[in-house]
């Protein structure tokens, strides 16, 4: 790991243990299975995948709030040891949390200016030093004037402003890191791009690290640099954002770019394509590959018995998919690559079009 190196993740796992009866043990949940990652100072990365991929355990996992089953976590050069609460106390200090609801986030009996002083007394953070933190965090957020907003509780907030105060309270202790759950999957649609951009600008602005949790793929390309697409537990594809979206390689993150809804009225007729199936269960995951019961390129004798490793086709795009082995001689392997190529040009030809379109219209 290198000087530039923020957090860095090794087979993370998270297990959590079903009881029966209160105290006889059922099995374990499998949470987060084999998680590997880094991200660097400044960056921001977006985890992607739907409810139930493990995306909320990883996060919270991340902010000391999970101690994982097994891998470790190194954050800004230092190997967290989850049996000293020193060390655990530490890591939530660096880390600011941007909630998904923003009023449940919120306690309703205090006003702003209490949301916002109460970590900076937990942290003893000198009388003094408090007031101007406090205005200067209001003002990174725009809630201005800051005298207006000091004395009003959440109630009396738009939804929009209630999420840029949970913004202003992450970063009241000026954190090295802030992980974003959802945070805007619960706001109107008008005010979702302002508060991504918001962040955004913070992010550049302070150098800080970013991890955007999200199950909605179309909105990662104005905020990241990196995708990590999440199922089962599991990251299985990771790439730079244009890569994602341009040519996605594992199927599963091809059946989420798919889903993107597209506001074109011909799209009323046409039929997109899903995954069958569900997800598994991650009590009792199936063998090999985790996507393979609904994969339409399941190769048998392969992807249902052997787990794939992270395989690495493009510079940077790494996809655990026994499609892209390099030393696979699996017939299958030379039509699907062909025909992700074809889809992949199809997807050009699609957007350039619609460009062009842009400008024929009066």
């Amino acid at each position: 790991m290198d000087n530039n190196t923020l957090l860095s993740v090794k087979d993370l796992r998270v297990w959590f243990e079903l009881k029966r009866w209160g105290f006889l043990s059922a099995g374990f949940v499998r949470a987060v299975d084999g998680v590997n990652f880094e991200l660097s100072k400044g960056q921001a990365i977006t985890i992607v995948g739907e409810s139930g991929s493990g995306k909320t355990s990883l996060l919270r996992t991340i902010l000391g709030l999970t101690e994982p089953t097994g891998g470790e976590i190194v954050f800004a050069g230092r190997q967290i040891d989850w049996r000293k609460s020193s060390e655990v106390t530490w890591l939530r200090w660096q880390i600011g949390f941007v909630q998904q609801d923003p009023y449940g986030a919120l306690p309703p009996f205090m006003n702003v200016e209490r949301i916002l002083r109460e970590p900076l007394i937990i942290n003893k953070v000198k009388p003094e030093e408090q007031r101007q933190r406090i205005r200067e965090a209001l003002e990174e957020v725009r809630l201005i004037p800051v005298d207006d907003f000091l004395t009003k509780f959440p109630h009396m907030l738009s939804g929009g402003q209630q999420q840029r105060l949970v913004v202003a309270r992450a970063l009241i202790l000026r954190p090295m890191l802030i992980v974003a759950d959802e945070p805007v999957s619960m706001l109107d649609a008008s005010v979702r791009v302002e508060i991504l951009e918001l962040m955004r600008k913070i992010q550049r602005d302070y150098h800080l690290g970013v991890i955007y949790i999200t199950h909605d793929l179309s909105s990662v390309r104005y905020f990241s640099e990196r995708v990590f697409i999440m199922y089962a537990a599991k990251l299985v594809e990771k790439a730079d954002v244009d890569d994602i979206v341009q040519n996605p390689l594992h199927p599963y993150a091809q059946a989420l770019l798919n889903a993107i809804p597209d506001p074109e009225p011909e799209n009323v007729a046409k039929f997109r394509d899903v995954p069958p199936g569900e997800p598994p269960n991650l009590i009792h995951p199936p063998p090999g590959c985790r996507f393979h019961p609904r994969c339409p390129h399941m190769m048998e004798g392969l992807c249902d018995e052997q787990e794939p490793p992270a395989f690495e086709p493009n510079p940077g795009h790494l996809v655990e998919c026994w499609l892209y082995d390099p030393q696979g001689s699996h017939e299958r392997s030379t039509t699907v690559f062909q025909t992700m190529a074809d889809a992949k040009l199809a997807r050009q030809e699609e957007q350039s079009a619609k460009d062009a379109s842009q400008y024929d219209k009066p």
